[in-house]
């Protein structure tokens, strides 16, 4: 093994542990109440591990206002080999960011043959701060994954340019067909391929012509985007339309000036939080004004040295453009900006930066002890930055409690300290900060959902039912909201209204197994004869069983359907099915529950809400 091999090697190994130094901590951290759920600890799809149901679900679903089919069979194979140990699921997030850092490096050494300023364009990307929200948050998944096939669709992309065969470019394609159902935002990679044409591959002749050839070859790659954009539109449809609409002059005074924000952030990643509040119409116009004039001179610049320095042109755009799809232009929610959205558009700043400092410096004679010991002082604070920084996610109370110290007025905040200490029986606390939450901000649908569930247990139902509604205004699809209401509607008694907000769910959920299972009990059993209905009783009670698998209620339910079919034998057969596994289960309330029913249908009996309570 020659000497670069062995570099190569080593710096390999390096990446690798620089990495699990400052992440593998998360092996010890918990499940948050942000997003956590939806992606994985509420979502019955997801916990019921990888199956060709949830495969097909998946890919026919859109998931948190997202279609990422990917991303989501990968939580559901962590459900399948560990659970809910919420330590595993932050070591595979761990374990993919390492694969991009190393893949990164790959890249970059082979299609500029430069090992040390590869590696510290690597190492930067693996251990700054701004990745610890998309590497120490279970619901990221989609940053760590989408960057893998990111940067393997660079590689496959510089070898089909040495060797360009079918074959390649059909790697290439699929690898970059899997980023994108992976997370929607790599949209934009076929036009960094162009810039990686013009430095380092260094494709661009002087003619015209050869740019049309170069954009026609990617002309796949650019459908490939266009259709995940028409997937992700349609996807976030309810979220575009379910947020407080902000008017398109504060989306883009916004966009303007984050982009200058995160490069400040990329100097000073100090004071990072979860969420961002929007600034919305309050952006000092002198603030609006510098970014602006930076962001142009530094545009200018990257135009002035394209020849000499042509890595600044690329790296600039590169960051520019793989931002544009997340910048706030199109906004979905209310944040103003987000760490995650940096993980591969700075790569691009990255590597102008490190190339330029190479360049300036090449005539030191001290240059590689000078480089060497910036390097290692650099790499050294990032790591004791991200390493602390990484602490703040290790459970909810924590992320919300320092939060709230560097943004007070932050009703996301707010929310999430709110749904942990609720969980925690501190009722009276999680609602002052839920009411808090919502007079920094009345459109936080958490808060609302949040204080509903909060007054609920405190039997204040009709203004628990207020909030619901609230939320449900304000986002249609949360199936958790809707499946909640109709819970609280048919405990007081006002079937009709429970019965509207199943059916809500279940328009955007059809295998929603807990509305499902609602709905078939109030069809099959409702004492008012208006309500019932026999037939779609027993189909929403085997599509229950479908998609949540047998329990003793679900089997209940489908045994209560079937006798308002008069089919009481099949429905003893149901009862005794689910009393076995009751009583397996030591739950000898249900168990003599269903022993009821049993009797009520071997005497022909239909089973009525008067009869036997649900």
């Amino acid at each position: 093994m020659n000497n670069s091999r062995v570099t190569v090697l080593g710096i390999a190994i390096f990446l690798f542990a620089i990495t699990w130094v400052v992440f593998g901590q998360t092996v010890h951290h918990q499940f948050i109440n942000y997003d956590d759920p939806l992606y994985v600890l509420d979502n019955a799809h997801v916990r019921a591990g990888l199956t060709w149901h949830g495969i097909a679900w998946a890919f026919t679903h859109v998931h948190s206002q997202n279609w990422h089919p990917l991303t989501t069979i990968s939580h559901m194979l962590d459900c399948s080999l560990f659970g809910l140990n919420p330590g595993a699921h932050h070591l595979v997030n761990v374990f993919w960011h390492s694969i991009t850092a190393l893949l990164l490096f790959i890249l970059l050494q082979q299609i500029t043959s430069r090992i040390w300023t590869s590696a510290f364009v690597a190492a930067i990307f693996a251990i700054h701060p701004l990745r610890v929200e998309s590497v120490a948050w279970i619901a990221e998944r989609k940053d760590v994954l989408s960057g893998v096939f990111f940067v393997l669709t660079l590689l496959a992309y510089f070898h089909w340019t040495q060797k360009p065969t079918l074959g390649r470019y059909v790697t290439m394609s699929i690898l970059f067909g899997c980023g994108l159902l992976s997370k929607s935002m790599l949209v934009t990679l076929p036009i960094v391929l162009l810039f990686l044409d013009y430095w380092p591959l260094d494709r661009f002749g002087d003619s015209r012509s050869t740019f049309t050839k170069l954009f026609a070859e990617k002309i796949p790659l650019f459908a490939l985007s266009i259709g995940s954009c028409l997937a992700t539109l349609l996807a976030q449809n309810f979220a575009l339309g379910s947020t407080e609409h902000l008017p398109l002059k504060w989306r883009i005074t916004n966009a303007i000036v984050t982009y200058l924000d995160y490069i400040w952030q990329m100097f000073w990643p100090v004071d990072l939080v979860p969420f961002y509040i929007h600034p919305e119409n309050r952006l000092p116009i002198s603030h609006l004004l510098v970014s602006a004039i930076i962001l142009v001179a530094i545009t200018g610049i990257a135009f002035a040295r394209r020849r000499k320095n042509p890595y600044i042109l690329v790296g600039w755009f590169w960051y520019i453009v793989m931002l544009t799809p997340v910048i706030g232009i199109i906004q979905v929610g209310l944040q103003g900006r987000a760490d995650r959205y940096t993980y591969l558009p700075q790569i691009g700043l990255y590597i102008a930066l490190v190339w330029l400092i190479r360049d300036l410096m090449k005539s030191w004679r001290q240059r590689e002890i000078v480089l060497g010991a910036a390097a290692a002082i650099v790499l050294c604070g990032l790591s004791i930055l991200s390493w602390k920084q990484t602490t703040h996610w290790r459970d909810t109370e924590t992320l919300w409690s320092h939060a709230l110290t560097i943004t007070p007025d932050s009703d996301v905040a707010h929310a999430g300290l709110a749904g942990i200490l609720l969980v925690r029986g501190q009722t009276d606390a999680a609602i002052w900060h839920y009411e808090r939450a919502l007079s920094l901000r009345d459109g936080n649908v958490a808060a609302h959902y949040g204080l509903a569930i909060a007054l609920a247990q405190e039997r204040k139902v009709d203004p628990a039912i207020a909030h619901f509604q609230k939320a449900l205004s304000i986002q249609p699809d949360n199936i958790q909201v809707s499946n909640y209401l109709g819970a609280l509607f048919a405990n007081k008694g006002e079937l009709s209204s429970a019965i509207a907000a199943w059916r809500q769910t279940l328009s955007f959920d059809a295998d929603n197994a807990d509305a499902a299972g609602s709905l078939a009990w109030v069809l099959a059993t409702a004492s008012d004869a208006e309500f019932r209905d026999g037939q779609e009783a027993i189909k929403l009670a085997q599509r229950a069983i479908r998609s949540g698998g047998e329990n003793p209620i679900v089997l209940r339910t489908l045994a209560a359907a079937l006798a308002e079919n008069n089919r009481f034998t099949e429905a003893v057969e149901a009862v005794e099915r689910g009393e076995r596994m009751a009583d397996a289960a030591g739950d000898s309330d249900m168990a003599d529950n269903l022993r009821r029913c049993a009797e009520l249908f071997r005497h022909g009996e239909q089973l009525h809400s008067t009869q036997v309570s649900h």
